[in-house]
């Protein structure tokens, strides 16, 4: 094997640190953790059966994402709820997607294209799967659209969002929005294919904004909901 090969190879402590942050992100996109909860380390170290370098690692990963917050001298906290900051992700997410499909049908090449309506039209016939399946695919989608302008800083930039509005998206995602996202998706995938620039934003924009405000009314009904299942458990 050659040297390059091996420094390629993730690190045995690598791994560790890889698993802890997908078990933590997946408890946070779940809401296993309640808004504004302090995170108990001793007990997140335990369950996941790691020291608390890698779990501080992890943490540390999740803040910078946006799931958590963190407090010096006291900890971390999953974070709370607010409509405003949804609000404005899904308004940036939105300017960003509209110009970069604009800068798509510039920009992408034929193949490209024709990748991206194959992708689409395999999701859309695919099988049922788990809603974190579903989130998936539809971060996949647009995240390959934007990668289609070309603009890798705009690639950055909608990654982050994606992340920071997952434990939300968690809630509203069933079959009715399933089948609704895939139609949309084939209908802009399209209408990238005409190279038609404004068919291609108004469907997007249309997409995008459509689940919105019940997005963040969903997630309010869900957090009451999580804390009164709380409650009680604790009477129990």
């Amino acid at each position: 094997m050659s040297i390059s090969a091996a420094q390629d190879r993730p690190s045995a402590t690598e791994k560790v640190s890889t698993a802890v942050y997908d078990a933590l992100r997946s408890k946070a996109i779940t809401h296993a953790f309640l808004p504004g909860e302090r995170l108990n380390e001793g007990e997140l170290a335990t369950e996941l059966h790691v020291s608390r370098t890698p779990l501080r690692e992890a943490l540390s990963r999740l803040t910078t994402e946006g799931f958590l917050r963190a407090v010096p001298g006291k900890g971390f906290y999953f974070k709370e709820l607010d409509p405003k900051e949804l609000f404005d992700l899904y308004e940036l997410r939105a300017m960003l997607e509209l110009t970069a499909a604009r800068l798509a049908t510039e920009r992408a090449s034929t193949e490209q294209i024709d990748s991206l309506m194959a992708s689409t039209e395999e999701a859309a016939n695919g099988v049922e799967c788990s809603k974190t399946e579903l989130i998936a695919q539809d971060e996949q989608f647009h995240e390959r659209l934007v990668a289609l302008a070309g603009n890798a800083e705009m690639s950055r930039v909608l990654h982050n969002i994606n992340a920071r509005i997952q434990f939300v998206r968690w809630i509203e995602v069933g079959e009715p929005t399933r089948r609704a996202a895939h139609h949309s998706h084939k209908a802009i995938a399209q209408a990238l294919h005409r190279r038609d620039a404004e068919a291609c934003e108004a469907l997007l924009g249309k997409h995008i904004r459509r689940r919105q405000d019940d997005i963040i009314e969903a997630a309010h009904a869900r957090m009451a909901q999580l804390f009164t299942e709380r409650a009680a458990l604790h009477r129990r």
